[in-house]
């Protein structure tokens, strides 16, 4: 028998590889679909919103986690081969390592021929911000912002509940994930009935998004960034930013990077100014973009080497 995180190294190899093909069945894509179809049947029934919203995380995540159980051990007794098959590609279609990798290198590569027009197509792929009006400089702080936000609920997150729980936790916080992006809108339609997703969401990526940070720190030395200013924007930024978690990593990549993130954008036409973070005064390019990339790609390794690494000293002391 493999041992587990030897499955989990597997997996994460093989996102660096593989990353996302389309053609490929993908457990969130069937999140996403039973999400859609627990609210349209819990909206027509009597109940309060957010008691219908709060039913939906449970069938959501519950079932999701559930049937991810249930294939590993229907896989396993088959053959135990065919469990570890299963294991080890529930916790790959969890990361977001290569996938997020390659949209922004596609925006690098199309910014470094001067092709302004495709790289705001590719950014749009990234960001929700209205990209048709967006500068050079623009277009490199959008791509270089979304690595650093997605560098823990695509990549840390992940890492972090699988190497807890194995393939039912990545699974289950990956649920958790898709619901705060399906339902986790403060608008009229989502107010209440994404009120458990978005606060379900807060609660499991709080620990994630701080422990990131030192994660973020040690990859800063390897990729010889700046180590300190991490700290400093840290300490500075995150008590600025609307979430309780994306704040974390936005400002320890700001603060490698020596730049600063936030400013005005527009979304749907509508403009808003999103805090400053950072304590460097750079401005975002394609360097930027290449660096950031790297950082999140080292940081991951990193997180889950040491993961790894704390899991077997646990066990050997205790």
């Amino acid at each position: 028998m493999i041992p587990a995180d030897a499955l989990l190294l597997a997996a994460f190899v093989l996102d660096l590889i593989a990353g996302d093909p389309r053609w490929m069945p993908h457990p969130v894509k069937g999140i996403g679909w039973l999400a859609l179809q627990s609210e349209a049947l819990l909206r027509r029934t009597a109940l309060p919103l957010r008691l219908a919203g709060i039913l939906a995380v449970l069938i959501v995540v519950g079932g999701s986690a559930g049937v991810a159980g249930l294939l590993v051990m229907l896989a396993a007794k088959l053959h135990p081969w065919a469990g570890m098959v299963a294991a080890v590609y529930l916790l790959y279609s969890c990361f977001a390592v290569k996938d997020l990798g390659d949209h922004a290198g596609a925006v690098q590569r199309a910014l470094d021929t001067g092709d302004v027009e495709l790289a705001r197509k590719k950014v749009s792929f990234m960001v929700g911000r209205d990209t048709a009006a967006l500068s050079a400089a623009g277009i490199a702080l959008a791509a270089t912002e979304s690595v650093a936000e997605n560098s823990v609920d695509g990549v840390t997150a992940p890492l972090f509940y699988a190497l807890l729980f194995g393939p039912v936790g990545a699974i289950a916080y990956k649920a958790i994930n898709t619901l705060d992006s399906t339902f986790g809108y403060k608008n009229e339609r989502y107010l209440e009935f994404g009120w458990a997703a978005a606060k379900l969401d807060d609660f499991a990526n709080y620990l994630p998004a701080r422990v990131t940070v030192i994660a973020i720190a040690l990859a800063a030395v390897v990729s010889n960034l700046r180590f300190f200013d991490i700290f400093d924007a840290v300490r500075q930024g995150v008590r600025l930013h609307a979430s309780p978690n994306a704040g974390y990593p936005e400002c320890a990549f700001a603060g490698a990077l020596g730049v600063t993130f936030g400013g005005g954008r527009s979304y749907g036409g509508e403009l808003h100014n999103a805090p400053l973070l950072g304590v460097r005064t750079g401005e975002c390019s394609t360097l930027t973009i290449c660096r950031s990339v790297r950082l999140m790609r080292v940081t991951a390794l990193l997180f889950l080497v040491t993961g790894i690494g704390s899991g077997i000293l646990w066990q050997i002391l205790w």
